[in-house]
């Protein structure tokens, strides 16, 4: 029961802030980290491309990849499992360039970018990796680093749900802003890499 309601729970998160995105395309532009940035640089013409390319495909690669994790899905409808991976790879990809770039104007200065194009960095990796080894047939390693790779993603969740408890901490949104830059994907990877040691051992 327990591990039931964690699944769901977990798969209620990846929902939610995978259509959160959404929410960008009715408010004005004094709408969520928006308001954190410059004049200048939210009528960049870039800047914008890349940060709605990034929210609206990043939105659709937390929504649909906890299901790859479904060893239901998996065994039941193999082939609905392959589509809908090739739409989360096809997803990231782009999501996580377009994050790199987007974390070099990160709100914070040099620390929140370096934790941000580091995620993104990752993010791309692992994801690349997992789709090149599942074309070479080497199922076990696509699963590792599958994992990995929304571990990264699911950094969307956990920055969302460390930004509200650690800025009263930090006295400020900048300060906690900086921490949560790396705060948001270390622990997921943390957690990713027990998983994957866990599977290892069973396999």
């Amino acid at each position: 029961m327990a591990r039931k309601t964690l699944w769901t729970l977990f798969a209620s998160l990846c929902l939610a802030v995978g259509l959160y995105p959404g929410i960008y395309l009715f408010e004005d532009r004094n709408f969520g980290l928006l308001k954190t940035k410059t004049s200048e640089l939210l009528a960049d013409t870039a800047w914008n491309a890349a940060f709605y390319t990034h929210i609206a495909l990043g939105g659709v690669a937390l929504a649909i990849g906890w299901t790859q994790f479904a060893s239901r899905l998996r065994n039941r409808s193999p082939g609905a499992h392959r589509l809908l991976g090739k739409l989360y790879v096809g997803s990231v990809l782009p999501s996580a360039l377009m994050g790199i770039y987007l974390g070099f104007f990160a709100t914070g200065g040099v620390s929140s970018s370096a934790g941000f194009v580091s995620l993104g960095i990752i993010w791309f990796y692992t994801t690349m990796s997992a789709y090149r080894f599942i074309k070479n047939g080497q199922i076990e390693e696509h699963r590792l680093m599958m994992t990995y790779s929304y571990a990264a993603c699911f950094a969307a969740v956990t920055l969302r749900i460390w930004l509200p408890l650690l800025t009263p901490i930090a006295g400020e949104f900048v300060t906690a802003y900086r921490i949560i830059a790396w705060l948001c994907w270390i622990p997921n990877l943390a957690i990713a890499h027990l998983i994957t040691r866990r599977q290892l051992r069973a396999a």
